[in-house]
């Protein structure tokens, strides 16, 4: 009785028999396809062992070099990439807006600085107001005779090196309803700027357009109803109508007017945002709501940090 052959036997047999020999014949073996044969043999093997079955090895070479978690990955990593060049295009944009807002070869606007009274009857300046090292005030009234705190504030007039921005904002308190809007709105963009930014990254100021009748008393109490942080400031008419230049602002208040003559001021309605070294950033019309405001102030002060 002839042996019985293996699987691989019949492979070896098949593949060594010579092409006109006849099948009882012996084999004539080729030490070629012999080899081939066998490393083929141990290949198929070796493959197959990869997996937990015939079907899972189909499956996988029919799915080619991709999965689902190659697939993950490219998604995850390609929707980081689009999220990243739209938060540089929108850092460029603001950078490019700020730096056209400082007017190169122009007056800039806020350029200089100020010195004007507070609430309190103080006088101050825009380098005390934005942190500016040595600021001094307390010289009492507009016209106090603290000439070595005038000095200092004068000195630091537009001084770079301070710590908090400003919000400027032009009005006047006997507006009848835009003022009162847009004083409600500083209040809100100055809650969400601090909420996003932290306390004391800035300082709301109200300058009055109207200095005959918004005296430092009257500043303090129409302020004090809609936000403790806004900061009024008055001064004599001159002294406003200089602010107002370097701002560009307009306002049509009539000088010498008679005491006790009612009248309404036209002016410009717009928030100023200076950053810390006095230099303007850009300015905010009445198309902004209170949130996109705000968050327009907390990206220029995310990209300065």
């Amino acid at each position: 009785m002839p042996p019985r052959l293996t699987p691989l036997h019949r492979l070896l047999r098949r593949s060594t028999i010579a092409p006109n020999s006849s099948p009882l014949a012996p084999p004539l073996l080729n030490p070629t396809s012999t080899s081939s044969a066998i490393q083929l043999q141990r290949r198929t093997f070796l493959n197959f062992g990869k997996y937990r079955s015939l079907e899972e090895a189909k499956s996988r070479h029919s799915t080619g070099p991709f999965s689902w978690t190659a697939g993950i990955l490219f998604l995850l990593s390609g929707g980081g990439l689009i999220t990243y060049f739209r938060y540089e295009k929108e850092r460029l944009e603001r950078a490019a807006v700020a730096e056209r807002n400082k007017g190169v070869g122009k007056p800039r606007v806020g350029g200089g600085g100020f010195v004007l009274t507070d609430m309190e009857g103080r006088r101050v300046g825009d380098g005390e107001l934005r942190g500016v090292e040595g600021g001094v005030g307390g010289a009492e009234g507009a016209g106090g005779s603290g000439e070595a705190e005038e000095e200092a504030l004068l000195h630091k007039k537009g001084a770079k090196g301070g710590k908090k921005w400003l919000l400027v904002y032009f009005g006047f308190t006997h507006c009848p309803d835009i003022c009162p809007e847009e004083l409600d709105k500083m209040a809100s963009m100055v809650d969400l700027v601090e909420k996003s930014c932290g306390e004391d990254i800035m300082t709301p100021i109200f300058i009055t357009c109207d200095p005959a009748r918004d005296t430092p008393p009257v500043l303090k109490s129409y302020l004090s109803e809609f936000h403790p942080k806004i900061k009024g400031i008055t001064g004599s008419y001159d002294e406003i109508k200089q602010v107002c230049k370097s701002y560009r602002v307009y306002f049509s208040t009539p000088p010498n007017i008679p005491e006790g003559k009612d009248y309404l001021v036209d002016h410009s309605i717009y928030f100023y945002l200076m950053d810390p070294d006095g230099e303007f950033v850009e300015a905010l019309g009445r198309q902004h709501s209170p949130e996109a405001a705000a968050k327009v102030i907390s990206a220029h002060i995310g990209d300065r940090r």
